[in-house]
């Protein structure tokens, strides 16, 4: 039998549902005396920021809202787009930030609806 590496053995966990992985939680406790619960909670910490949801995000215009003009002075300051192209994005909605880490992105979707305009993180 040829070893998983432990990325290969994360990923298989990632397909399995919380049932299928408990009952793997209980064979490791049975077949090495371990609980793995146990090693999680010490690691926690560590990986802490890691659970917290995605490093990179996409700040994705989805309405300008009532203040149209605001929101485009907003998207040409972000963006570096002319004026023709970043009106076309408050019309039409679209990414106004592509990979902004959270806390960027955050600042970007508290600018906005300060502007009146609908902003989602993906």
């Amino acid at each position: 039998m040829a070893k998983l590496s432990a990325k290969e053995i994360i990923d298989s966990l990632k397909e399995m549902t919380l049932l299928e992985i408990k009952e793997v939680v209980d064979l490791m406790k049975e077949e090495f005396g371990v609980d793995p619960s146990a090693v999680a909670v010490a690691a926690a910490p560590a990986g802490a920021a890691a659970e917290e949801g995605p490093s990179a995000v996409d700040v994705v215009l989805a309405s300008a809202g009532a203040n149209k003009i605001a929101v485009i002075k907003l998207v040409r300051d972000i963006t570096g787009l002319g004026l023709k192209e970043a009106k076309e994005l408050a019309d039409n909605g679209g990414v106004v930030k592509e990979k902004a880490t959270s806390d960027e992105a955050n600042e970007l979707k508290a600018k906005f609806e300060e502007a009146g305009a609908t902003i989602e993180l993906k």
